[in-house]
């Protein structure tokens, strides 16, 4: 009795065999009117993938993540390792952006537009398809595959990674260094050769061996799908109502005509699904909402002169004959967070200078007082250039009204700083201040660093020193705080 209870009826899983061995999907091709617009929607991005790095913006590529320089540059705009605030704004609208496709449209990335779909329903399953000589209907070879057609298409497989990797490389190395180092000898370039290889024997495992496990086990996202969706999300869904109770209608059983619903049972949906579910058993998070049984049903539902849509986009509620309401607080929350998430990114985007700013107090004593009764103050200056020709910078000292202040000078630092395309240079400025001007120990001014291109930016500053006719020569003539090495 035991065995009875733990004995499957089918498989475990989609992918998992009653005896615990792998399941090999084959699925069928439906060719309808989704499958149409996949195809189209697929090879456009792949097409996008492979072109986007040739293609430049403003001079700088259109993506381009360079890790080792810490660098990065998003169609025209340049990030670095100090803009964590641009960079977190960014992710943030990613992530609203998904949330709200997902409130409206259900798994429409994972069907449409993830490049494990995208590529492995539109390259590596072609490929093994026109190798096992199923041509476009898709499922199991009628015959037992010759040795020298597996092996070819495991090679063409090999050929195609290799492409892929190249490609993906790419975007974060650039075109131009990606093309030398592919004219060298790999030993000129071991690291990057490595990078390559790693990338295309990922790129088998994944698209040769693991398949649709890596959307059922290894992505998240289909376990997220119970908090991103609600009853009028968008879902491929069977109408169960219409469709149940399944079976085939027949003149000899007259008494069944009135008794069971449009679904005949075919199987078409199950052969059809790339991930092995079968749809009619309700949401899931293993569908992937790619249509594929839609298009399979509707096929079915025609040739049998019934009305289409028995398997559907629409919502849980639709399909349970309710109502559903479009505006809804998620669906109201979601797109006025990323307006506002967006606005803000795009302003801080649009009103960057070109390079950034940052003052530090130097290492040491906060002051000095020279024997003529100078206070001096030694001010550490971090700067960031963000453009791809170097910069030469100047600076100066005024009051909040941008006033120079009579009495203050830089002793040394006056002469500016120059800093190489997208670097990060640092300097000192040793200023003297009269110590009448010390009126509190502290005196508030601005720096303002111009850039030789006229772009400036004026950042707040407080000099410490003595108060007024307290100051006193402290230490000996020679002490400046720019010899301290802390």
């Amino acid at each position: 009795m035991s065995s009875a209870i733990l004995t499957p009826e089918e498989h475990v899983l989609p992918t998992l065999e009653g005896d615990g061995s792998r399941r090999w999907l084959t699925p069928t091709v439906s060719a309808g009117g989704y499958w149409r617009r996949r195809r189209v929607v697929g090879y456009g991005l792949i097409a996008l993938f492979v072109a986007l790095p040739f293609v430049s913006i403003n001079g700088k590529p259109a993506v381009l993540l360079d890790i080792v320089a810490r660098r990065f540059v998003l169609f025209g705009a340049t990030f670095l390792p100090t803009d964590t605030l641009l960079l977190a704004l960014l992710m943030l609208c990613v992530f609203l952006g998904v949330f709200l496709a997902t409130a409206l449209f259900g798994r429409v990335w994972c069907g449409w537009g993830c490049p494990q779909t995208v590529y492995m329903e539109f390259v590596y399953r072609p490929i093994e398809r026109f190798f096992d000589q199923t041509g476009g209907r898709g499922g199991k070879p009628s015959k037992k595959l010759a040795g020298w057609r597996r092996a070819a298409r495991y090679a063409t497989y090999l050929v195609v990674s290799f492409a892929l990797a190249n490609v993906f490389l790419a975007y974060f190395v650039g075109v131009e260094r990606l093309a030398t180092w592919m004219q060298t000898s790999p030993v000129a370039n071991p690291s990057s050769f490595a990078v390559m290889a790693v990338m295309t024997g990922l790129m088998m495992f994944d698209f040769c061996f693991f398949r649709e496990q890596l959307c059922l086990v290894a992505c998240p996202y289909g376990r997220f799908q119970s908090v991103l969706l609600d009853r009028v999300s968008l879902i491929v869904g069977y109408d169960a109502r219409r469709g149940d109770p399944r079976g085939k209608k027949s003149k000899k059983r007259a008494a069944d005509l009135p008794v069971l619903g449009d679904c005949v049972d075919c199987r078409a949906c199950v052969r059809t699904c790339p991930t092995g579910i079968d749809i009619r058993d309700g949401l899931q998070l293993e569908c992937i909402h790619c249509t594929q049984c839609v298009d399979a049903c509707d096929a079915i539902m025609t040739r049998l002169g019934r009305p289409t849509g028995l398997i559907r986009y629409a919502s849980q509620a639709e399909l349970d004959g309710e109502t559903g309401r479009f505006l809804r607080p998620r669906t109201v929350l979601y797109p006025t967070a990323l307006v506002l998430v967006a606005s803000v990114l795009a302003t801080l985007v649009v009103t960057q200078k070109s390079f950034d700013v940052t003052l530090l107090r130097n290492f040491g004593h906060p002051y000095i007082v020279a024997d003529d009764g100078t206070v001096k103050n030694s001010v550490r200056v971090k700067i960031q250039n963000r453009a791809d020709s170097a910069g030469s910078y100047g600076f100066a000292f005024t009051d909040a009204e941008g006033t120079p202040i009579d009495g203050l000078s830089i002793e040394d630092g006056s002469d500016g700083l120059t800093v190489p395309p997208v670097g990060l240079e640092t300097t000192a400025l040793l200023v003297a201040v009269e110590p009448r001007l010390f009126t509190r120990p502290w005196l508030d001014v601005r720096l303002t660093v111009e850039a030789d291109d006229g772009d400036r930016r004026t950042i707040p500053y407080r000099l410490l020193g003595p108060m007024g006719a307290a100051a006193r020569p402290v230490g000996h003539e020679n002490s400046s705080p720019l010899s301290e090495e802390g």
